[in-house]
């Protein structure tokens, strides 16, 4: 249970599109108005969960078209991210966000997220410590997951809403954009690279 529990949390705490759009919104918005885009990314994550629980998100991707969609949808959304991180010059900023963030831009975001979908696979699928009751097993993973979800995202929020507020120099914070911007293309390359693997 301890070793799933530690998976969680590097699991989670790797920047991804929920975390660093997570960051992003605190640092356009602050702390209190971001908090209902990270209650979306929160059931986001959930239903993610349930797919995987349920078997759907095994069917759903099995169908190559639509894996397809969903990765063309996602890639295209972190190449719009790194494009705002990129090209925010010297000012910090994860993305630069023209509307406030709702419950559904979470939920969507999860919804097309792949790495909501490998990780949630990786914890409910592997890290078996009830192997007579699965069920159970299942139940308490739902649970430690979110418990340690909810405090990791609140501070990735919080951290935007610090960065926000720093004086950095314009040379530090160039430099911060363009590690995010590259961060997220090798994400984009990585997926498009394995898809490509996949499906030879």
């Amino acid at each position: 249970m301890l070793t799933f529990a530690v998976a969680v949390f590097l699991l989670i705490s790797t920047p991804g599109p929920g975390v660093l759009s997570t960051a992003g919104f605190g640092a356009a918005y602050g702390f209190r108005p971001s908090l209902r885009y990270v209650f979306g990314l929160f059931l986001g994550t959930n239903l993610v969960m349930l797919a995987v629980i349920t078997g759907f998100a095994a069917i759903v991707l099995s169908i190559d078209v639509l894996r397809l969609v969903l990765l063309t949808l996602s890639m295209s959304y972190l190449v719009y991210l790194a494009s705002k991180i990129a090209f925010a010059g010297a000012k910090i900023a994860f993305i630069e966000a023209q509307n406030p963030p709702g419950v559904l831009s979470g939920v969507l975001l999860q919804a097309i997220n792949p790495k909501a979908y490998v990780v949630n696979t990786s914890l409910i699928m592997g890290f078996g410590f009830f192997p007579n009751s699965p069920a159970l097993e299942v139940i308490i993973k739902v649970v430690i997951a979110n418990a340690i979800w909810v405090p990791l995202h609140l501070a990735w929020l919080y951290a935007g809403t610090i960065l926000h507020e720093l004086n950095l120099s314009p040379k530090v914070q160039r430099a911060i954009n363009i590690l995010m911007a590259s961060a997220m293309l090798a994400v984009v390359v990585l997926a498009a690279f394995h898809y490509s693997a996949n499906t030879q």
